[in-house]
């Protein structure tokens, strides 16, 4: 664990956060909140915070033999990361402006092996990309479709934030060689919801 940990540190540190917020909050990049992405948080897009994103990257462990899906580009942050560990990286993001941002970001932070698309990931068909070693969702979700869970290789393992305000949890899948899937929730956490992924019915009187 140490040394996992050590290797997360070593990565923020090569790839600058700084270099893929908005302006205007560029002296933010390190605090422990949502950044927004657009002018007054426009359509919900916002980073997730340094500490879940540090934590999700540890927890995965991604190796450099494998392939990637996030959902969720925003930034291109996370995506620089996640790229910087593994062989290849698809993200989807559904705003095509914010793709695009993502892109030069990328660009300018020389990451040359994640491909960004604009895309609604809760009905992208990723059948022929797929199968995935590792999926990152980067915002919450009501739950984690089954679509997604089956994009996985036996071995892989799909990170999400599942559940309704104020009550989430970060959740890992894995899928077994018999293609069964277990999954663990080991901490707690909130973040925005991901744009595109319906809401479970809440109860009412």
């Amino acid at each position: 664990m140490g040394c996992a940990r050590s290797k997360c540190l070593q990565l923020l540190a090569a790839v600058k956060r700084e270099d893929f917020v908005p302006i205007a909050y560029k002296q933010l990049a390190f605090t422990d909140m949502e950044i927004p992405l657009q002018p007054g948080g426009k359509n919900g897009l916002s980073m997730l915070a340094p500490k879940i994103e540090a934590r999700l990257l540890q927890d995965l462990a991604v190796h450099q033999h494998e392939k990637v899906l996030q959902i969720g580009t925003g930034s291109g942050y996370l995506a620089a990361l996640l790229a910087h560990k593994a062989q290849r990286v698809i993200s989807l993001e559904i705003n095509e402006a914010q793709a695009q941002t993502a892109r030069t970001n990328l660009q300018q932070a020389g990451v040359h092996n994640c491909e960004v698309r604009v895309a609604d990931g809760s009905q992208a068909d990723l059948s022929v990309d797929g199968p995935f070693d590792v999926i990152v969702l980067s915002g919450s979700v009501a739950q984690v479709p089954e679509t997604l869970k089956k994009l996985l290789k036996p071995g892989g393992r799909l990170a999400a934030i599942v559940g309704n305000e104020p009550i989430m949890c970060a959740m890992f899948v894995s899928r077994a060689a018999d293609g069964s899937f277990i999954s663990t929730q080991p901490w707690d956490t909130v973040a925005p919801r991901l744009l595109g992924f319906a809401d479970t019915a809440k109860f009412s009187f």
